[in-house]
Formats: structure tokens, sequence, C-alpha cells
């Protein structure tokens, strides 16, 4: 049996045209089933639902044999034990800083102001201002970040944008630009090894399915 992690939301509903392109269909419709664990039209191959922070660990510890993942969760988790065979090209956008549309962001910067920055992506922030040699202070949030620089918490949001919609209904603007983000299929090296030809054709079936499958510009 091969298991596949996927989370629910945008990675999951762009994942399933890759899915039926390898030949692997859900047996039972995903919105109406309470269910976990959902069977697929292939007797050896089965998808599980988790959260999309938690997809690498269960493809880390051996939960799931292969999964699909945002690069901002990856590079958070560090990506151990972790083979990445294909960039999917799904649920694409980018990882910027945002800051109130009345602060002076380059001038902060320009001064060595040190800078209050609220994100969850904690590490690709801390690697990203030490790499400019910006003073930060980084306050680690899970949700509703365009609130820390509204309230007062943050002067800079480090988050994923795509339309930037909901920075501008913040009245937040983009001023930085730190890398561009999309979905990558990942493995777990010991089922790569135990598993190899089932997992392989896998691989294979995704790659060969990508050129057909037209990348998407997600909404925020």
């Amino acid at each position: 049996m091969i298991t596949l992690a996927l989370s629910k939301g945008r990675i999951f509903d762009e994942s399933l045209p890759l899915l039926k392109a390898a030949g692997i269909e859900l047996a039972e419709d995903s919105e109406s089933s309470r269910r976990l664990i959902l069977a697929t039209t292939r007797p050896d191959v089965r998808v599980v639902l988790v959260r999309a922070t938690d997809v690498p660990t269960y493809v880390q510890h051996g939960g799931a044999d292969l999964g699909v993942a945002g690069l901002d969760v990856l590079l958070e988790h560090g990506g151990q034990g972790l083979y990445q065979p294909l960039d999917l090209r799904i649920a694409q956008c980018r990882m910027s800083v945002a800051v109130r549309a009345d602060f002076d962001y380059a001038a902060a910067v320009k001064q060595g102001s040190r800078i209050r920055v609220a994100t969850k992506y904690v590490s690709v922030a801390r690697d990203h201002f030490a790499d400019k040699g910006v003073h930060v202070d980084l306050i680690k949030l899970y949700g509703s970040m365009e609130l820390a620089p509204l309230t007062g918490l943050a002067d800079a949001i480090v988050d994923l944008v795509s339309t930037g919609s909901t920075l501008a209904a913040n009245r937040l603007v983009e001023v930085e630009r730190i890398m561009d983000i999309s979905s990558r299929l990942v493995v777990n090296q010991a089922a790569l090894k135990l598993k190899q030809q089932p997992i392989r054709r896998i691989i294979e079936a995704f790659e060969s399915a990508l050129p057909a499958v037209p990348a998407k510009s997600g909404q925020e």
C-alpha cells in the first residue's frame, strides 16, 4: 500500500488533476466524507488528509510514503529525511515583506533601526534579514498576519502573497519579495528503497503529467 499525504485547501484542489493524470482518483467525495483516510481507484494507493504543516512530518517519519507540500512549509520544516524529486508548479505564490502604507520601510532599514516582524515563517525570515544585515525582532504568529502592523504589534510581516488583494484591503503594501513559492512532491527515503517500483511509477506519472496541467495563479 502506498500512502500519499495531502492537505485540504488549494494544494488538495490543484493536486487532483495531477493525480487523475497519474491514474489515481478518489473513490469518494472528499467534501461530503468525514474520513481522514480516503481510498482511491487504485487499490494500492490511499490518501491521508493532514494539516499542511504536518505533511513533511508524516512523510519523514513514515506515516506517509509521499506527499505534496509547499516550499514555505518545507523550508520551515528543514526537509530532513525527505527526497524532493519534483516541483509540481501548483499553489504558486510568493513570500514577501509587507508593511503599513505609512511605514517608511526603506528608511528604517537604511537607518539601521530594529524592526519588529511578525510571521509564522521564522526560519525563512531570520535568514532573509540576516543576509541583508537588518536587525529584527521576530514575533511568531499563526494567522491573520495583517493584524500585527495594524495593531502596533509589529512594524512588518513576512507572509505568502498571491494577488495582494488582502494586503490592499488592510492598507498594507508589499515592500520586498523574498522568494517564489510552489508545491513539491516529497518522498520518504526509506519508502523509496522498500517500495521503489510503485513509488517511481507515481513520480514518473506526475512528471509526465506536469506539462499538460497549466500552472494556476492563486487567489488570496
